[in-house]
């Protein structure tokens, strides 16, 4: 079967990769290469950091954890961290889906994948190249046309569909200089949420939610709001550099779309777990073609 992927983020590379190794002849088509989509901006700590009601995430979460322990990327590294909770937060549902998770008294432990993301895109993409998928830079304003085609487009996902429940959550992160972390941090006990990922050569600091927000260029104001509060939660961080500070555009939607309608495969608001669930969504991708 011939099939086009709207979309050259994680998810949608992901999508291609799997459908071009199930036999169909795939077309990738992007308005931007993947070093300029919202996954090329994301701290790439792999875990599920918006709770919501969906029992697909865990199985999701662990058929991508699979995937990279199995690849063995340049990018991607495992390691283990911390995730502090507020007083009284339940156990999240996907825990179980980590590598030997514990609970001590206020935090969460686990090991898990550390995703250079921009490092990992590029090779993905060579991967997807190399499996003889064809990709085009070319905006598109419909899917009408295209026969049999996943909708993994990010924030222009919602509107290829009319999907107005799709909305863009503003994240600016921090780029310092590593100086050996062991291990990532993300504190979720404030009001936001402060996390700290380390890659080899530089950490990924942050973060803010700005539902809404619009454009993506970094505010020093923020900046240096992110890295004080880093810094305060990881003290080996004071005398690290900062490198740069960059803004996505996260594509939430309040429940993630994956379902077949007609020759249109939609998937689509990941928020910013796309490279937490794009493997397990890929999988599911390939089976509703698969299903007819």
């Amino acid at each position: 079967m011939r099939i086009t992927v709207a979309g050259a983020g994680i998810i949608g590379l992901s999508c291609a990769y799997r459908l071009a190794g199930a036999g169909h002849e795939v077309t990738v088509v992007a308005a931007a290469g993947p070093g300029e989509s919202t996954s090329a901006v994301a701290g790439g700590v792999l875990y599920p950091p918006v709770r919501r009601p969906d029992k697909r995430i865990v199985r999701w979460t662990a058929e991508t954890l699979a995937v990279l322990r199995e690849q063995e990327a340049p990018g991607v590294r495992f390691r283990r961290g911390r995730v502090l909770l507020a007083p009284g937060e339940p156990e999240p549902q996907w825990l179980p889906a980590m590598i030997d998770p514990t609970r001590p008294d206020g935090h969460l432990e686990f090991t898990t994948a550390l995703v250079d993301t921009p490092v990992y895109l590029d090779w993905l993409l060579a991967q997807v190249v190399s499996l003889g998928v064809r990709v085009e830079y070319r905006s598109l304003t419909s899917l009408s046309g295209l026969g049999p085609v996943v909708n993994a487009a990010g924030l222009g996902a919602g509107r290829l569909a009319g999907d107005g429940s799709m909305v863009p959550i503003g994240g600016q992160v921090v780029h310092l200089s590593d100086p050996g972390l062991p291990e990532f941090v993300v504190d979720e006990t404030g009001p936001g949420v402060t996390y700290v990922i380390p890659h080899g050569d530089h950490v990924v600091c942050g973060g803010t939610v700005e539902p809404g927000r619009g454009d993506v260029e970094p505010n020093p104001g923020v900046t240096a709001d992110i890295v004080r509060r880093c810094r305060e939660l990881v003290p080996a961080l004071a005398g690290a550099r900062v490198l740069r500070s960059v803004v996505g555009l996260r594509p939430f939607r309040p429940v993630v779309r994956l379902e077949r309608s007609g020759e249109v495969v939609h998937c689509y608001g990941h928020g910013g777990s796309g490279i937490t669930l794009a493997w397990g969504c890929a999988a599911d991708v390939v089976e509703l073609f698969r299903a007819g």
